[in-house]
């Protein structure tokens, strides 16, 4: 499908203060996009670029094919939007600020809104000013969806939001895709991108370091192992195995981190009787960090070439 937001050498500084770096990305019509950096890292920047609520220093950004500044009427028209810090006015019902947001964009259907706040949890009369982080926050994911747009921002959509409503959000991701929507959501949890995402990018200071599905971004990265054996194990049995690193034996016990495949090590194991068997998959701190010291070293390296 064609792309829904195309961005060529996009950047934004704040005087000295580096915000966004040349970034080129696209976004394809009907994927789910994920991006990731922790705080500081220019999601929110490059969001508030697609939506013209700040200029660029240099570059380009287009979205749903149009200039977000020449054409932000008609753009924001098909756009649902959720900013990280979602406000309104605090003196409004719940019912009443969404009526007020539908009536805006033409109008939405009334079942739609209900619906919406039946599967997140909202109680229509609470006033807004009464409300926890995590019920504003359902406010404002339900704004975003109640029009289905062509295209879904959603920065940070689940802050504040308890478990079960996360995964109530992420089935609502997951039907705004099957309904042909393209959703560009930033985050700092891996987990409810894995869910959802079918690419992912991971920004560093303002640069884009890389571009891939979940899953080949953790077959890149190291996973912790622990191996309980029945009989005390033979470190011989693993030590030089592909991609196995940081191996320590002790009685029965194994441990080591694995880089790519587990094959190698699982057929190691499957000599003996396992007991037990812990992988511990990488969080987001870990991945951003192995990206984060080989972006470095890059530059390090291009810096002393």
């Amino acid at each position: 499908m064609a792309a829904v937001i195309q961005l060529e050498k996009l950047t934004k500084t704040y005087g000295s203060r580096r915000g966004l770096v040349e970034l080129s990305l696209d976004i394809e019509g009907g994927e789910v996009f994920g991006y990731l950096g922790p705080n500081g890292a220019g999601k929110s920047t490059t969001i508030r670029l697609l939506l013209d609520l700040i200029r660029p220093t240099s570059g380009r950004a287009t979205v749903l094919g149009l200039d977000p500044r020449a054409d932000g009427v008609t753009l924001r028209r098909q756009v649902g939007y959720l900013p990280g810090d979602f406000t309104v006015d605090g003196q409004q019902r719940v019912d009443e600020c969404l009526t007020f947001l539908a009536n805006l964009r033409g109008g939405v259907p009334r079942p739609r809104i209900t619906e919406l706040m039946t599967r997140l949890g909202l109680e229509p009369g609470a006033r807004i000013r009464s409300l926890s982080k995590g019920n504003r926050q359902k406010v404002g994911l339900v704004q975003a969806f109640m029009h289905e747009p062509n295209l879904l921002i959603l920065d940070e959509p689940t802050s504040g939001l308890d478990p079960l409503v996360q995964q109530e959000f992420l089935r609502l991701v997951t039907e705004a895709r099957a309904g042909g929507q393209t959703v560009f959501m930033s985050s700092h949890i891996m987990g409810e991108v894995e869910a959802v995402a079918d690419r992912v990018g991971i920004i560093r200071e303002g640069r884009l370091i890389t571009v891939d599905t979940v899953a080949r971004l953790r077959e890149r990265s190291v996973r912790k192992v622990r191996l309980t054996l029945r009989e005390p194990a033979d470190e011989a049995a693993f030590r030089g195995l592909p991609g196995v690193e940081d191996l320590t034996v002790r009685g029965n016990e194994v441990r080591c981190t694995i880089a790519g495949s587990p094959d190698p090590l699982v057929k190691a194991a499957a000599r003996h009787t396992v007991t037990d068997l812990l992988c511990e998959e990488p969080d987001l701190e870990e991945l951003f960090f192995d990206y984060y010291s080989a972006a470095g070293q890059e530059g390090r390296n291009r810096a002393t070439a």
